[in-house]
């Protein structure tokens, strides 16, 4: 009975220990005031990418053509303006807040997915395995990574599926060297040798240990790609690799609204700013939760 006691104390001990931790990261975090900011303003972009059904109606407002209020100014009936087929401006950003947050999240999880696995393997078994691995990427790593997404988009059609393909085969060795380094940094600490000593499979130990232990970087680095993957999928869409017309995307929109920015700068003036707020927020958060995770800043 004393023992069962023993294994609840200690039990409730290590989940203190886990909240006390994750309530030091927050407590740091909130201090940035420019990371809250930037939080502030992505919660933002995902309640109207989940309530935008609430907001307007796809098919009537963002798709359907109206010619008779092409071009219209910002006004009470449309905040920012009609495009030149007479579709609501502010309706195809919030339905493209979807698409991007949308392409951007699946695209960093296949290159976290396997370049994290990728990562693992070389920075944990090293020698032969590990040089094999990494020259393979750094042959990957020396091309662009908007030029290879741009190859292989058009070598598999241009398609929202071939597009976060696209982007997550560009961010794979990214990935894989940041997961690597994590892995190095922790691997010889005296609790995996402890896990090697009872006879933990090495799966075991990857997974269990190395990792949880190495997040912080990683976690960061995830953040900052999704920025990035967003980045890449206006500019795809822009040059006509992406999201294809007459679907809404803040690059096809800023696309379709360049012949007309002398004289109806606000076509392309709201779809820049929603990818200028997007990445500057992810940005923001990716800073402050380096600064919260990193015990040498605190």
């Amino acid at each position: 009975m004393s023992q069962k006691h023993e294994n609840e104390n200690i039990k409730g001990i290590m989940d203190i220990k886990k909240r006390s931790q994750w309530a030091d990261i927050w407590h740091h975090f909130k201090k940035n005031k420019a990371a809250i900011v930037g939080m502030m303003l992505i919660v933002l972009f995902v309640c109207l990418a989940l309530f935008a059904p609430l907001i307007g109606d796809y098919q009537d407002d963002a798709l359907k053509m109206n010619i008779r209020e092409r071009l219209q100014s910002p006004s009470a009936d449309h905040w920012f303006g009609t495009d030149e087929f007479g579709r609501d401006i502010f309706i195809r950003i919030v339905y493209g807040t979807r698409i991007s947050l949308f392409v951007g999240i699946i695209s960093v999880s296949i290159a976290l997915s396997i370049g994290g696995f990728l990562g693992s393997i070389a920075g944990y078994y090293g020698g032969k395995i590990d040089n094999a691995i990494m020259r393979v990427l750094d042959v990957i790593l020396a091309i662009p990574a908007i030029l290879l997404a741009i190859t292989i988009v058009a070598a598999l059609g241009a398609s929202i599926i071939n597009l976060m393909i696209a982007i997550g085969i560009a961010n794979i060795p990214g990935f894989a060297r940041v997961v690597r380094a994590a892995i190095l940094s922790v691997k010889d600490q005296e609790y995996i040798e402890a896990a090697k000593a009872i006879g933990a499979k090495d799966h075991t130990i990857i997974l269990k240990h190395v990792l949880p232990n190495s997040m912080a970087p990683i976690i960061v680095f995830s953040t900052l790609k999704v920025a990035t993957a967003i980045m890449a999928t206006a500019s795809l869409s822009f040059i006509g690799l992406g999201v294809q017309p007459p679907t809404p995307e803040w690059g096809s929109m800023l696309a379709g609204g360049r012949a007309y920015i002398r004289d109806y700068m606000y076509i392309v003036l709201y779809p820049g700013l929603a990818i200028v707020l997007s990445v500057l927020s992810l940005n923001l958060i990716g800073d402050g939760l380096r600064d919260a995770l990193d015990p040498k800043l605190k």
